[in-house]
């Protein structure tokens, strides 16, 4: 197993939280990973990330599959104005590449928020810490050990 797929298994582990990590063809995008899990495209958390123009950190935004992060609201809601963060700054803070970003097993701790939208399933899917790796969850188990703060910051 990769380290990335490792992080988030421990992670999960340490919460308490028993779900299959699911190796797929490919889930770079959330249209790919609803494919690969045969759910609807809202059904997957999608992981969106800015930095803080403020603090110079990254700042997770989950969102359903099919919406899109309004740069204004999320700013609004993070407190900062918010820039776009580069590969290697989300590498080095949550040890992900883009297209593999898990909300769960970062390198450091990370501000999060949360699309009241995922709530509105039994089961969403999120990303496992590569392109290739899946797992399903409850959504109020996820917004518990990922202590994100639901928001709204969708367009």
């Amino acid at each position: 197993m990769s380290k990335s797929l490792n992080r988030v298994r421990a992670a999960l582990d340490a919460a308490g939280v028993a779900v299959e990590i699911r190796e797929v063809s490919q889930a770079r995008t959330a249209a790919e990973a609803a494919e690969a899990a045969g759910c609807a495209l809202d059904q997957i958390a999608k992981s969106i990330i800015f930095r803080g123009e403020n603090s110079g950190r990254v700042i997770l935004f989950l969102t359903a599959g099919g919406n899109r992060v309004s740069a204004e609201k999320a700013s609004s809601v993070a407190g900062e104005p918010l820039g776009k963060a580069d590969a290697a700054q989300i590498r080095a803070e949550t040890g992900f590449a883009i297209g593999g970003v898990s909300p769960v097993g970062h390198l450091t701790p990370i501000r999060c928020f949360w699309d009241p939208r995922l709530s509105d399933f039994a089961t969403i899917w999120a990303a496992a810490g590569t392109p290739h790796h899946i797992f399903e969850i409850e959504p109020a188990t996820l917004l518990r050990i990922t202590g994100a703060e639901p928001a709204e910051f969708t367009e």
